[in-house]
């Protein structure tokens, strides 16, 4: 993977928006089924805009001797997450806990499969960077073999946050509720402020990445 493609992953893998339900999963009733079925939502929810970005980009490619247009998209990617990011940020203070957090807390097998899936693949900051991260791989015209395991590489990546404390459940048992109860409660605390940041920041790189390339 590049290190546009290794960022992006990051951006997704080390938001709150994305620790915080998989910490949530982790106190259900049946952690360790509920967690793992999460842990397949999100990683469809991820792969979803990465692998169509990177398939809409192979076949506007085709025929082509310069992906330039890429350069475009990405400045407007890039454009969009910074105003996302500037949005969240104005947005932090005097917010309740969202809805969805109300749902973690009774989620069965099958409710956690979809709020894996609805939490990655409707959330528009996690689609966007995933679509942008599909971009940067598309970007150096891989064959098919390469663009697959840029796609499941970066997925992975960013999907490793959620793999890990279902890991860590099966691994350690109830040892890691007490240290995953009070991450995750450091975490809500400081969760808007820290993902806007984070979207900004990497807006910018992406808006960056985009410019220097046309």
């Amino acid at each position: 993977m590049t290190a546009e493609v290794v960022l992006l992953s990051l951006v997704i893998a080390l938001s709150p928006f994305t620790l915080i339900p998989a910490l949530f999963m982790q106190f259900a009733p049946r952690a360790r089924q509920v967690g793992s079925a999460f842990m397949a939502g999100w990683l469809v929810g991820v792969a979803i805009p990465a692998s169509l970005t990177v398939a809409l980009a192979e076949l506007l490619h085709k025929g082509t001797t310069s992906p330039s247009w890429t350069a475009w998209v990405r400045v407007g990617l890039g454009v969009l997450l910074i105003g996302l990011g500037i949005e969240h940020w104005l947005d932090r203070h005097g917010k309740g806990p969202p809805r969805w957090m109300r749902l973690l807390a009774d989620a069965t097998p099958a409710k956690a499969v979809r709020l894996g899936l609805v939490l990655s693949l409707a959330n528009p900051k996690i689609f966007l960077v995933s679509a942008a991260a599909g971009v940067a791989i598309a970007a150096g015209d891989p064959t098919a073999a390469g663009a697959v395991l840029g796609v499941v590489l970066f997925t992975a990546c960013a999907a490793s946050t959620v793999i890990l404390p279902v890991l860590l459940r099966f691994a350690l048992g109830d040892r890691v509720v007490g240290p995953l109860g009070r991450t995750r409660t450091a975490l809500e605390g400081n969760a808007a402020a820290v993902m806007a940041v984070a979207i900004i920041a990497i807006g910018i790189l992406v808006l960056v990445e985009g410019l220097t390339s046309i």
